[in-house]
């Protein structure tokens, strides 16, 4: 569940919420609401800035607790760095570490006045978009399968106020999109034993029954064996977990024609008969995290309402051995009619996405994006920060970039 996001017109010093949030500057002090907590303390905030009690770093902050003349009963002060280079990436890396540090507090609620400072060249909604999402970028919990104790006493952060009015807007906007970031990091986090083909085709039903516009159509083996996807269906072949293609839409841009979303879902990537390494084969529950950005991608852009027509297609498949499983010198039909020789079983991601584009076709849209965690040797040539991307068209390149980059 996300957070709860709200707007507060209350002063900072006025405001009994468990937590408040104000910023620092290094080379001009304190932001305006940290100035106002800090004259109803008598100057408790700038004594402990000038004895090194409190830092203005960037990325950093401190909490405070029970400061005189302040309703709140903390106070989480965030450097902000020298508001002489403060910019929207600073603004970014504040929010994030305002966040982080909200996350381990015992509190159910909080209120910030990070939204209230000036950010060049963004206005208003964009602060309040960034700061939401960093919030709750970090209030995510990844519980599904954890023992069960005891209901704690101890609060956790449900909802988040920031200062300002008027932006409503914005902040169904961050939580659009911060359910389907959290709905995409769940399916990668849920082991293979639950999260596996028949799992995503559920929940993407659920996606479909829950917003008005959205059809889901799951193909099973027979639909697929009678489209040919001999590539798709050759890899699911080790596995007692039978394949699923899902193909959700959503039509919010009349007759225009859809932007076509594919995602590679292998929910668990033995490597087949080519069987891979055993340390470190548990992470490769998360082979399927391309089809499961590409959901959260969807599910952002129904609750988004965005006046364009979209369609998503999954291919959820268990890549394992067995006895019917396949092997390295078979020869594979695609959909699209073209044979592939199989030479390690442990490259099953591109046999499983080259029948899923294939089918995309049929809709005719007018840009396919795929994205797949389909080679180690782009972490080696790129890092774990970057992602690679490759595409004929450069106009469609340079939009991804900026997108991914924002």
């Amino acid at each position: 569940m996300t957070l709860k996001f709200s707007q507060t017109l209350d002063q900072p010093e006025s405001s009994a919420s468990p937590c408040l949030v104000v910023g620092l500057f290094a080379d001009a002090g304190l932001s305006e609401a940290a100035a106002r907590l800090d004259r109803a303390s008598s100057g408790a905030i700038k004594r402990l800035l000038d004895s090194g009690d409190v830092t203005a770093k960037l990325g950093n902050s401190t909490l405070l607790f029970a400061l005189p003349g302040i309703k709140a009963e903390r106070v989480l002060v965030v450097g902000l760095g020298d508001k002489s280079r403060f910019d929207a990436a600073a603004f970014n890396r504040a929010a994030l570490e305002a966040g982080r540090a909200m996350k381990s507090l015992p509190v159910a609620s909080a209120a910030s006045w990070l939204t209230d400072l000036d950010v060049p060249e963004r206005d208003g909604a964009w602060k309040l978009r960034t700061a939401a999402l960093a919030a709750d970028l970090h209030a995510y919990r990844y519980t599904a399968t954890l023992k069960p104790k005891e209901k704690s006493k101890i609060a956790q952060l449900e909802s988040l106020a920031f200062a300002g009015d008027g932006g409503e807007r914005a902040l169904a906007e961050a939580a659009a999109m911060s359910n389907g970031v959290r709905f995409a990091r769940e399916l990668g986090n849920l082991p293979p034993n639950i999260c596996n083909p028949a799992y995503i085709a559920e929940q993407s039903k659920t996606i479909a029954a829950s917003h008005d516009g959205v059809s889901c159509e799951i193909l099973e083996r027979e639909d697929m064996e009678k489209l040919g996807m001999g590539s798709l269906l050759g890899v699911a072949r080790g596995s007692a977990n039978p394949p699923r293609l899902v193909v959700l839409r959503w039509n919010g841009g009349g007759e225009a024609k859809p932007y076509a979303l594919v995602g590679k879902g292998i929910t668990f990537d033995s490597g087949g008969i080519s069987l891979k390494p055993g340390a470190g084969m548990e992470e490769m529950k998360f082979d399927m995290c391309g089809a499961a950005g590409m959901l959260g991608t969807f599910l952002s852009a129904v609750e988004l309402a965005l006046p364009l027509n979209l369609v998503c297609i999954v291919a959820a498949v268990e890549n394992m051995p067995d006895g019917n499983a396949y092997r390295p010198s078979d020869v594979l039909t695609s959909m699209s009619g073209q044979t592939i020789e199989v030479l390690n079983t442990d490259a099953e991601g591109r046999l499983i996405l080259c029948d899923a584009l294939t089918y995309a076709q049929k809709f005719e849209p007018q840009v396919i994006i795929d994205a797949a965690t389909l080679t180690g040797a782009c972490v080696v040539a790129l890092g774990k920060h970057a992602s690679g991307l490759m595409t004929q068209d450069d106009e469609l390149a340079g939009e991804l970039l900026a997108a991914g980059n924002q």
